[in-house]
């Protein structure tokens, strides 16, 4: 006999289905047939039967017609009762497999992630199923096989397996790839990449108000995917770069919340995909097992000479003892932006904190993305 559990009000779920075969079998009494007869009436062999009868086999549509034809209920009768059982059953293995996987779910940042609506709370709904549709797959070790043992290789190639939040890294990861889902790109093309720089190179410079729209229509243009999403707590990441099949994507977080750091942060990741091509995956400010500290140089590199290279600061130390207007006059001369040079040099211990402090931009990667 079906049972049921309320779970809200006026509202029934079973809460066990029966096999088809409980129903065939109640029939088969009332009418006084036995598993025998029956088989030889439908041209099935009896084991076969006694199975169903057994709940130990399922009712397939050819046997659901000659059930018809022997009984005189429709087939669409045992096909409903047939598919009821088996999506209970699969139900009640998701709900086995989710009660087992709650310690797996407190591995991930779930708060912050409740908190950026990353996943969303939701009456009745575990946090498990919700993580498992966050990332995609169908169970924890799918999840594993994925982030872990590198098994999906087209879309991530490198493990997190021996970073320190492998969880929190993955999660930050997933979400950069469900935004570039939203993003739609132009076929990427090299020339327009490095053309479209020169563009870049401006808005930095000006970092008005809405320099990441600015930044993500230049991008697309050139078929390069820029997506902004805010760090998560132990995964302290800048920006990451990756090739998702033939379309290169820069995931940044503003970890720094200054436009200093942002733009670096940005130049660097475009100088992986200009100069690293598609094999790689580049988290900056993570250690793993594939990081490649010579490209990390190159991609710095690469980033100096776009926002304030070795050269510039040269020429422009040449004219020491510096001051806030001598730096903002050279750079609107090279194109780029006072902070990049004041962040240099104040890291650098050339420059006193107090000179130019006010001209950094404050950048909140929430706000732009509301």
């Amino acid at each position: 006999m079906t049972t049921h559990k309320q779970t809200r009000k006026n509202e029934y779920f079973p809460q066990s289905v029966p096999h088809a075969g409980e129903t065939l079998e109640e029939k088969l009494q009332e009418i006084k047939m036995g598993p025998k007869e029956f088989a030889i009436r439908t041209g099935k062999p009896e084991k076969t039967i006694t199975a169903i009868l057994k709940g130990e086999s399922a009712i397939t549509p050819d046997m659901a017609v000659q059930f018809e034809n022997v009984l005189g209920i429709p087939a669409r009768f045992w096909m409903n009762a047939q598919r009821n059982y088996d999506e209970y059953k699969a139900k009640e293995k998701q709900a086995a497999l989710i009660a087992e996987s709650n310690e797996w779910a407190k591995l991930f940042p779930v708060r912050e992630m409740l908190k950026l609506r990353w996943i969303s709370p939701q009456p009745n709904v575990q946090v498990v199923s919700q993580l498992l549709a966050f990332f995609g797959v169908a169970t924890p070790e799918s999840w594993n096989n994925i982030y872990f043992k590198q098994e999906l290789k087209v879309s991530f190639r490198i493990s997190l397996a021996h970073t320190k939040e492998p969880y929190a890294i993955a999660a930050w990861l997933r979400k950069g790839e469900l935004l570039a889902a939203e993003i739609q790109a132009k076929p990427y093309s090299e020339a327009n990449f490095k053309d479209a720089l020169l563009a870049i190179k401006s808005v930095m410079a000006e970092h008005p108000d809405d320099f990441h729209i600015q930044l993500q229509n230049i991008c697309a243009e050139a078929g390069v995917k820029v997506v902004y999403t805010p760090c998560l707590p132990k995964a302290p990441i800048n920006g990451a770069t990756r090739w998702l099949n033939d379309t290169p994507l820069i995931q940044l977080s503003g970890r720094y919340k200054r436009n200093d750091a942002f733009w670096f942060t940005f130049f660097h990741e475009a100088g992986h995909i200009l100069l690293h091509g598609k094999k790689d995956i580049f988290l900056e400010k993570v250690d793993y097992s594939e990081h490649d500290l010579e490209k990390e140089k190159e991609a710095d590199e690469f980033a100096k000479k776009w926002t304030f290279s070795d050269q510039h600061e040269r020429e422009l130390l040449s004219n020491a003892p510096l001051t806030e207007a001598q730096i903002i006059a050279f750079a609107q001369k090279i194109n780029t932006h006072p902070a990049m040079i004041i962040g240099r040099f104040q890291h650098d211990k050339k420059i006193p904190y107090y000179i130019g402090r006010t001209l950094f931009k404050a950048i909140d990667l929430g706000v732009c993305l509301s």
